[in-house]
């Protein structure tokens, strides 16, 4: 008998095909949904919208300025919004447990990316232009509920609208606890993943009957009640840390995206298949993968240059510097280490692209008839549906 893959294991339920469609389909997280209603009130309050509030436009991009201490300042931030942006991927991590991937994935990529391009690039812009860097409220905060909960708050309070700075508190832990849910489900099946391949503990490997990975769902639960560490004396120091080794692991992660496309589109093509029978094309293409490989290690230098010589590092003594830089890139020695641990020990070779195993997991199914039908029922759209369907 054949043992079935995880893919299989996890996707022979409703329960997990549920989630996964969750996270598939158009409408996603409520986080998505709050971002265009965040960027239209921040663009009213930057033109003077509120009761109290006066025409802003780029005064701040002025003075104090838009780039704190220059290039260095920027590269400073780099670990910053890697966090930030961590955990679009999981739409590829549940792309395995759809019940039809060559419909739900190009769809959920396009709009994941044009999320990410107008509401975040766009939030972002906004916040710069409502609130300057020099903002004591920004992090000199009094408690626990002020208005350092988010730079949109202190423009809410500044334009004197009453009460909206406390729903906007509540859209903000609204959204952190759809951040939860998304991220214990993907630590999960990302757990569950090694522990097939035995990289981690084989416990975690466990599949109830449902399709739940229940033991690495609850470890994954567990490692969330760190949380907790925010109501100590030591919060920044925790959180400091914490990103320390979570923020440019994303960095790693998607570089290992950009290098896994550009190895596997090149072993698709020396084993003798077409393009026409991948569910999904990326269409910046290879070209695509290999500017994002090479911004990702780009960002890797920016950030060691950052930590091995930090904005005002002239002023501070030689344990504040190394504590900065670990603080900056503990996580590269990790990831090396860890790696080359697992080499030694397993001797796992570096595996050619002839000799690339582009058959298991795949499923089964007519793929002649299939791309008959997809190219049958694209003919038939109009002309809009097909410029929509390009981009979106």
């Amino acid at each position: 008998m054949v043992k079935p893959n995880l893919s299989s294991r996890l996707s022979r339920s409703s329960p997990s095909l549920v989630s996964c469609e969750c996270i598939l389909k158009p409408i996603r997280p409520k986080r998505f949904i709050t971002k265009p209603v965040i960027s239209i009130l921040g663009i009213i309050l930057n033109c003077g919208g509120g009761p109290r509030g006066s025409y802003i436009g780029g005064r701040y991009w002025g003075d104090p300025g838009a780039f704190h201490n220059g290039f260095k300042g920027l590269c400073s931030v780099f670990v910053t919004a890697a966090f930030a942006f961590a955990g679009t991927e999981l739409v590829g991590l549940a792309a395995a447990e759809t019940a039809n991937p060559r419909k739900s994935l190009p769809t959920a990529v396009k709009q994941v990316f044009w999320r990410i391009t107008l509401f975040y690039i766009v939030s972002l812009t906004i916040i710069g232009l409502l609130v300057p860097y020099t903002e004591p409220r920004l992090l000199d905060g009094s408690g626990s509920a002020d208005a350092k909960a988010s730079p949109f708050v202190i423009a809410i309070n500044d334009a004197g609208i009453g009460g909206l700075d406390s729903v906007m508190n509540v859209v903000i832990m609204i959204a952190v606890l759809s951040v939860g849910n998304s991220s214990v489900y993907g630590s999960s099946r990302t757990l569950a993943a090694l522990a097939e391949q035995r990289q981690a503990p084989r416990i975690f490997a466990y599949i109830d009957r449902k399709g739940r990975p229940l033991i690495a769902i609850c470890l994954a639960s567990v490692i969330g009640l760190l949380s907790y560490l925010a109501a100590s004396s030591k919060a920044g120091e925790a959180f400091t840390w914490m990103l320390a080794l979570s923020g440019l692991s994303s960095i790693f992660t998607w570089g290992s995206i950009c290098l896994a496309h550009i190895r596997f589109r090149k072993g698709w093509r020396v084993q003798g298949h077409t393009l026409d029978e991948l569910a999904f094309r990326s269409q910046p293409g290879v070209i695509g993968s290999w500017c994002g490989f090479i911004f990702n290690i780009l960002v890797l230098v920016a950030q060691f240059w950052t930590g091995f010589a930090p904005v005002g590092y002239g002023d501070m003594t030689v344990a504040a510097r190394i504590e900065n830089f670990f603080s900056a890139y503990l996580a590269v020695p990790i990831v090396i280490l860890f790696y080359i641990i697992y080499k030694f020990m397993y001797k796992t070779p570096f595996v050619r692209t002839h000799m690339m195993d582009l058959k298991s997991g795949v499923r089964e199914f007519n793929l002649a008839e299939i791309l008959a039908e997809e190219r049958a029922e694209k003919a038939a759209w109009p002309a809009w549906k097909k410029a929509y369907k390009f981009f979106c």
